[in-house]
């Protein structure tokens, strides 16, 4: 079927990407804010709009309720949850559905199982995925089984959260003396912020690259992916920059995890995007977590391989199946994101306000996905991202070239952005080597690099 009008239930430049697509396709938009987003860009492009509660994300983005209300008053058909809020939420996809409505998404059933660590692992090794050694479940409230464990695993290792995500919810631990009060403080932490206190054991990896896979699934049981993108350069498990593919990947690796990524899609029943993500260390990847949405670094992607994703997105929901066979699938160039935050560049206080002057920079492979623009207020209640700046030229070091000057020619007035920490950092020679893992940047801004 096709789709006649959608719900976008996002804010910022996902819901305009959003957007953006279905005007390309011919689909009618309602964009649902908060009222502390009424000047939103897509809010004044959407066909229709709908306020759905105060600046309180609590009380409006995450309100399933009023998410639903906002699609029967407007007599939409499917809802887009873009990324972050309920987008991996396995209730409200399953209170979309029950209410006669299509989720742009997986069934509520694949999103518990990926959205539970444990659960996602188990699947993954029956697919035939490398995951990381571990507890292979949750940890027992028996401390001497814990402290085997810990020895049969080798120190260090990283107490997870089951439920947890987004760098919260984890504990290297190094030695075995500090295993137990690990365990309890994880466990106290999980509860309070996942409302799950299971916790698990993996290997910490010292000096891991962050590599994740892009794959598509349609409901056909048809499955391909699109190659990988290095996600290495974070600060607090939150990432900064991405590139595709991953400098000093080997294509015969690509395939070869790519191909069983692709496969674990087929084995539960997958449906939509989704990103495999993966620590990689010494030439050996190791399995994290899956996730099930579009990702903020989808375009890197895009710019690589030549496939709209959220186009992709939306035809697998009308039920079609995939564009593109797994050898239609070809990686050429590179590409690199920049995110873009009003915040602190030093400190990384947020720097909410009005933007006073803004321009954006262009030129040959110079993409800006931003919802941005001269005299909007950018809120203190949601996330510092304002945008994204990606560039995309035949070799990496091209690639790099172009983001600096995009970046040196990009003025965002009226308040403070992390422009100036990319600058830094892509002038980095350690990173314009690629020469990256996970702490890297951490080591860096602690001068310890």
């Amino acid at each position: 079927m096709e789709f006649s009008k959608i719900v976008i239930a996002n804010r910022g430049e996902i819901a305009l990407r959003i957007l953006r697509a279905c005007r390309e396709m011919g689909i009618r938009t309602v964009a649902v804010h908060s009222s502390a987003d009424r000047d939103l860009k897509h809010v004044r492009l959407a066909d229709e709009s709908v306020c759905i509660g105060p600046p309180s994300s609590l009380e409006s983005y995450l309100n399933i309720p009023a998410v639903i209300s906002a699609a029967e008053v407007t007599d939409a058909v499917a809802i887009h949850p873009g990324y972050g809020f309920l987008a991996e939420n396995a209730d409200f996809a399953e209170r979309v559905e029950k209410s006669g409505f299509i989720f742009i998404g997986p069934r509520p059933e694949t999103i518990r199982l990926m959205g539970d660590k444990i659960s996602a692992i188990r699947a993954m090794k029956q697919a035939g995925v490398p995951c990381v050694p571990g507890s292979d479940g949750p940890l027992p409230d028996d401390e001497d089984e814990c402290l085997r464990l810990g020895r049969e695993v080798g120190y260090p290792v990283i107490i997870k959260a089951t439920g947890g995500g987004g760098g919260r919810g984890m504990r290297v631990v190094r030695q075995e003396s500090e295993l137990l009060e690990s365990i309890a403080l994880t466990r106290n932490e999980a509860a309070n912020a996942f409302g799950n206190s299971q916790v698990y054991m993996e290997k910490f990896l010292e000096n891991p690259r962050h590599i994740e896979f892009q794959v598509l699934a349609d409901e056909h049981g048809q499955a391909i992916h699109l190659g990988e993108r290095d996600c290495s350069m974070q600060r607090r498990h939150q990432k900064v920059i991405e590139e595709a593919p991953a400098p000093g990947l080997s294509h015969e690796l690509r395939m070869q995890i790519g191909a069983r990524c692709a496969q674990a899609c087929r084995d539960i029943a997958y449906r939509g995007a989704g990103t495999f993500e993966f620590l990689y260390q010494d030439g050996q990847f190791y399995f994290i977590e899956m996730n099930t949405r579009i990702q903020v670094e989808h375009p890197v992607t895009e710019q690589v391989t030549g496939v709209d994703l959220v186009r992709e997105q939306l035809r697998i929901a009308m039920g079609e199946p995939l564009s593109f066979r797994q050898e239609d699938i070809v990686i050429r160039g590179h590409a690199i994101e920049c995110r873009i935050n009003a915040e602190d560049p030093q400190t990384f206080m947020p720097s909410p306000g009005t933007i006073t002057r803004y321009h954006a920079p262009g030129g040959p492979g110079v993409r800006v996905d931003t919802h941005i623009y001269s005299g909007y207020r950018v809120p203190p209640y949601y996330d510092s991202m304002v945008g994204k700046v990606i560039t995309f030229s035949d070799t990496r070091a091209s690639a790099l070239a172009r983001m600096c000057v995009a970046l040196d020619e990009m003025i965002v007035e009226g308040i403070k952005t992390n422009i100036p920490l990319h600058q830094s950092l892509l002038r980095d020679p350690n990173f314009q080597h690629g020469e990256l893992n996970i702490h890297y940047l951490e080591k860096k801004l602690k001068g310890l690099i």
